[in-house]
């Protein structure tokens, strides 16, 4: 699966996706970071590619239609602490084999995946 981590996600993270066998690359090293979200969303929908970021703002069903892309991951983590989100990662990778990612969005939080 292609993937694009947002610039807020943590740079370990890349090797938990890459070591699952997904083609994963970061915003930052794309020299996104920072960049307006509709700049990113526009990168990832060119590119197929689902977004992974803590950025509420792309679960916004109206700006951001799932449909449209190849799939938004939005973690609504209450600590952003590095060993907490990798943690919450590693749980979600066998969920990439599984379930729907295209054309869906995917809410994530320390208990659950919420998949619309």
């Amino acid at each position: 699966m292609l993937l694009k981590l947002d610039g807020n996600q943590p740079q370990a993270a890349l090797a938990i996706f890459r070591d699952a066998g997904h083609d994963a690359e970061t915003a930052v090293d794309e020299s996104l970071g920072g960049h307006a979200d509709v700049d990113l969303a526009s990168h990832c929908r060119r590119e197929r590619r689902a977004l992974l970021t803590f950025d509420l703002d792309f679960a916004d069903l109206r700006q951001y239609p799932p449909e449209e892309y190849a799939g938004l991951l939005v973690f609504r983590l209450r600590s952003h602490a590095v060993p907490r989100v990798l943690g919450v990662m590693r749980r979600i990778v066998p969920l990439l084999a599984t379930e729907p990612v295209e054309g869906h969005l995917w809410l994530i939080d320390e208990v659950q995946v919420r998949i619309r």
